[in-house]
């Protein structure tokens, strides 16, 4: 087990280098980006965050702590609720950090102009519908994929078997 540790420890300290190392890689004018751009990258996020993302994973977070610490003494649930909940409502108060980092990735990719088009777009009746069946179509959409994943590789399997035979390889 310590040998795993230490090796989860050396993936997260490479993973972190990395992710650090392609940050600084960003040209200077890239990582400095005037506070209107910034800003208009935000109401973009919040105007297409209908599904409360950040919401979601603390939540779903929250019940998969309860889930792995209740087994281990069901007698303190009502500590452990207590604790969740201080501990949701302490994350609660960062949305805006999550919220404005994805808002710098989208300033990066996105001009100025592009960005007010999108906006004014997602401002218009069209655009607001858009971004409030998004959520309810993400979910379907992923459903979707996860039958198409398991169909193409059941059927891919069953053609590169059968090309295999075809040259007289059995697997």
């Amino acid at each position: 087990m310590t040998s795993f540790r230490k090796r989860a420890a050396l993936v997260l300290v490479a993973a972190l280098s990395l992710a650090s190392i392609a940050f600084t890689a960003l040209p200077a004018a890239a990582q400095e980006l005037a506070p209107e751009h910034l800003a208009l990258a935000r109401k973009y996020v919040d105007l297409t965050d209908k599904s409360s993302v950040y919401e979601v994973a603390l939540l779903e977070t929250g019940v998969q702590v309860m889930r792995q610490l209740i087994v281990q003494n069901p007698e303190v649930s009502k500590q452990l609720d207590a604790a969740i909940t201080k501990t949701l409502d302490e994350y609660k108060a960062k949305k805006g950090e999550l919220l404005d980092q994805f808002a710098r990735i989208y300033a990066l990719r996105l001009s100025m102009e592009e960005l007010q088009q999108i906006v004014a777009f997602y401002e218009s009746p069209a655009g607001s519908k858009l971004a409030q069946v998004n959520a309810e179509a993400n979910q379907d959409l992923q459903k979707v994929m996860q039958v198409f994943q398991n169909n193409l590789q059941i059927e891919f399997m069953a053609k590169v078997r059968a090309e295999l035979k075809a040259q007289g390889v059995n697997l």
